[in-house]
């Protein structure tokens, strides 16, 4: 048996070796982490910052993402202490090591910093350690749009958020969604994999051409 987040077997941490890749963060285990990290930073007198994206955002944001592997973020300030403290999360929580990464950072827009939104303080506003920003829906699209897997659309994840995003967002046709990446990266970026696959998610208006 393996402990889960935070209640060990007699005591033990977890190993890291059962610390894996197959582990799911819920909203309360996500929301455990983060006010966990932001009572260890306001304990030594810091009030971090991260701004969270991907399936963690999505899944702060609406109630239809129920669970995510990791949390994708962005913390340019304090890196050290972040990375440090959010090591202790994982040892007592029972987390991946990379629970907290910053793998997405080369999905970042030229405009990202106006696209962010203040999510909640942790542990609370009047104990401030961790400030969280999560992208805007609009902005996740984009990124989602971007990174794209190559694969089938049916049982394809990034697809799923794609189309739940676009109801949320009055989405109807592939070139109203090519519109909105466009918003946020600049054509060069917008590969034919990505218009191709929008193509085949929601087809062209009668006569339009992206």
């Amino acid at each position: 048996m393996r402990a889960r987040w935070g209640k060990r077997l007699r005591g033990r941490r977890t190993p890291a070796s059962l610390r894996t890749a197959a582990m799911k963060f819920g909203k309360v285990e996500l929301k455990a982490a983060l006010t966990l990290l932001g009572t260890l930073a306001h304990h030594e007198g810091k009030t971090l910052e991260i701004a969270v994206y991907g399936g963690s955002a999505l899944m702060l944001l609406f109630d239809w993402r129920q669970a995510t592997r990791d949390v994708d973020a962005v913390f340019e300030a304090d890196k050290a202490n972040i990375r440090r403290l959010a090591s202790v999360v994982a040892d007592r929580l029972g987390l991946p090591a990379d629970w907290l990464n910053d793998g997405v950072k080369g999905f970042l827009s030229h405009g990202d910093r106006t696209a962010l939104d203040l999510y909640a303080t942790f542990p609370s506003e009047g104990e401030p350690g961790l400030r969280v920003l999560v992208a805007s829906p609009d902005y996740l699209f984009a990124m989602k749009c971007l990174a794209m897997r190559i694969g089938a659309v049916e049982g394809n994840s990034d697809v799923e958020d794609i189309r739940a995003l676009a109801a949320e967002l009055g989405i109807h046709t592939a070139l109203e969604a090519l519109a909105v990446v466009a918003k946020f990266y600049p054509r060069a970026r917008i590969s034919p994999k990505t218009q191709f696959g929008l193509e085949e998610m929601f087809g062209l208006d009668e006569g339009e051409q992206p």
